[in-house]
């Protein structure tokens, strides 16, 4: 499970208060890697790895990575076993349909409260990453839509800066993403739709009904199809 190595290490500190800051500083790092990890589908749903081996992949002591995945698995992101491996939860149709339920309540309704503060220049910025997702579904980088997908939708979501409903659903999307990435891996991109363009239509017009009509739709016809389609064939 390769992660991308980052400048984790910093030089020595003199006194408490800068150790405490390049301990701090290196945990935020490791999080960031972790997430990063998690949402582009580089750990592998019941696929363990351990402790050691990923701080050495990322060139930190085990401690910050032994905290970030305490607090990953806190979200349910993953799974701390007693022999200190770690792994993404296997992914269950009841743990899909549910995870599925809460996107679907949870996202159309902060892209709707997001819209007034989104501008003509973040609409610009949305087709732009469309753009750039559409050239993936075409030359099937899975890795590289999934990175650009949450781009997108989180582009518009962190405008609301939301202290409750954002955490929430950055907390379903780590949860759901390793899964969605074996899914991808067996139905290639080229078939993958998404409704992105409405909802950048939307933004534009500031139609909030329909931002959230596709929203909802873009949720339920590209994680929901596909995933309840590999599902019930497991």
């Amino acid at each position: 499970m390769p992660l991308r190595r980052t400048a984790l290490k910093s030089g020595p500190t003199k006194t408490a208060t800068g150790q405490a800051t390049s301990r701090g500083a290196t945990r935020e790092q490791v999080d960031v890697a972790i997430r990063t990890g998690l949402l582009a589908g580089r750990f592998i749903p019941g696929k363990a790895v351990t402790i050691r081996g990923l701080a050495a992949e990322l060139g930190v002591s085990p401690m910050p990575v032994r905290e970030v995945l305490q607090r990953l698995a806190a979200e349910n992101a993953l799974e701390v076993k007693p022999n200190g491996r770690v792994q993404v939860p296997d992914m269950t149709p009841a743990r899909f349909d549910e995870v599925l339920k809460a996107r679907l309540l949870l996202e159309p309704e902060l892209a709707e409260l997001a819209l007034p503060h989104l501008t003509a220049g973040d609409a610009a910025n949305l087709q732009s990453i469309d753009n750039d997702i559409d050239e993936c579904l075409v030359s099937g980088d899975a890795e590289a839509y999934m990175r650009l997908n949450h781009a997108f939708h989180f582009s518009i979501y962190r405008a609301t800066a939301s202290k409750v409903l954002l955490p929430l659903i950055d907390s379903l999307w780590l949860q759901f993403a390793p899964f969605m990435r074996t899914v991808y891996g067996r139905v290639g991109t080229a078939s993958l739709v998404d409704r992105h363009k409405e909802a950048i239509r939307a933004v534009e017009l500031g139609d909030k009904q329909a931002l959230r009509t596709a929203i909802a739709a873009d949720i339920s016809q590209g994680m929901g199809l596909l995933g309840k389609e590999i599902l019930a064939g497991a």
